[in-house]
């Protein structure tokens, strides 16, 4: 089978955000389809992290993507033809502590490698990741959609929706003919999965909690996302990004990827679930107050299911079992399953004749 058309077999990618967990699992697809990976990133900024365990062998570059001249000299010198940017300063607490360096990477740092990007002819697609939390959240009951308000109370909800913005900007002003490089921007839901080891993560915190043998806190119950396995925007980055390089009309806008309803569930629901995979997990409400955080939110991803098509493969019960099994199989073995799990998510889409995979 053919995924994605083939399309990244032996480009040039230039993958920012690669020691992240969502960056290292995109790395180890992309490397899987044969494209040639150029990574850019700070270190890894837990022990363990996923980008080291994987043990992939690409070229990758340390720096800050707040350094223009960096960004525009790497990205000069690798001459990549499709972007995938992922690098970011990803979590909300963080960013009430530290508001400034949120906004100088989300922001700045997208308008760096745009720039960088605009100046180097061989670039023919890029994909700005952003969050399904860039929407100004009413706490309504529907899903955002692509042409909702943007917007953001947290530092780092808003800066993301800045992110939005100067792509937007970027398209309007210098990519807006078919012949020119092609943008989009992503949206996706809360991921889930093997390999992340983030503070302030409901995951990562229950994972840290159990192999100590404590309760973990919890600060809101009650919160409701839309949770996903990580693969399951990645598949949607991949199937955008193809499109852009196929350089077919429509498809350099905003594109959400969120589960089907049954992904939209609280905090204590995930739970839950949880304990029916990992076990008994113990867990207490936080006392003392918190920063503000969205009760309610949900996207709506109705174009990327008509228009890509892209269509969810694992839900909520599956992708909470394959992450269950991923820390199991770490904390008891050692073992990183992260290639056998990329090899069940893809054998699972084609059973389902999704036109990625090249079984439809």
């Amino acid at each position: 089978m053919t995924a994605f058309g083939d399309v990244f077999k032996g480009r040039k990618v230039l993958l920012t955000g690669h020691t992240g967990f969502k960056g290292s699992w995109l790395a180890l697809w992309l490397q899987q389809l044969g494209a040639e990976v150029v990574g850019l990133a700070l270190p890894p900024n837990t022990q363990p992290n996923h980008w080291e365990l994987l043990k992939l062998g690409i070229e990758e570059h340390r720096f800050d993507i707040r350094d223009y001249a960096a960004v525009q000299k790497l990205v000069s010198q690798v001459q990549p033809e499709v972007v995938f940017h992922l690098a970011a300063q990803p979590l909300v607490r963080r960013s009430y502590a530290d508001p400034l360096t949120t906004w100088a990477t989300n922001v700045q740092g997208t308008a760096h490698l745009l720039e960088a990007c605009r100046h180097t002819g061989s670039v023919k697609a890029v994909v700005a990741v952003t969050t399904d939390k860039c929407y100004e959240n009413q706490e309504w009951l529907w899903g955002y959609r692509e042409n909702d308000r943007l917007g953001g109370h947290d530092p780092y909800s808003a800066s993301k929706a800045g992110a939005e913005l100067v792509a937007a900007s970027y398209r309007k002003s210098y990519f807006g003919s078919q012949d020119s490089l092609q943008l989009a921007t992503a949206r996706a839901g809360n991921v889930i999965g093997g390999g992340d080891w983030s503070e302030d993560r409901l995951i990562p915190d229950l994972v840290r909690a159990s192999a100590r043998g404590e309760s973990v806190e919890i600060r809101s119950p009650h919160a409701t996302r839309p949770w996903q396995h990580v693969l399951e925007s990645l598949s949607g980055y991949l199937l955008l990004g193809q499109r852009l390089l196929e350089r077919r009309a429509g498809f350099a806008e905003a594109w959400n990827f969120g589960p089907d309803e049954s992904g939209n569930q609280p905090v204590s629901a995930v739970l839950s679930k949880l304990t029916q995979s990992w076990g008994e997990l113990r867990w207490h409400l936080a006392t003392a107050p918190q920063p503000h955080e969205a009760g309610l939110l949900q996207l709506d991803s109705t174009k990327s299911r008509t228009l890509l098509p892209w269509t969810p493969v694992w839900g909520l019960d599956e992708g909470l079992q394959q992450t269950a099994a991923w820390y199991r199989a770490h904390q008891e073995t050692g073992e990183v399953i992260s290639r056998q799990q990329l090899a069940a998510y893809v054998a699972a889409a084609a059973a389902k004749n999704l036109g990625w995979t090249g079984a439809a």
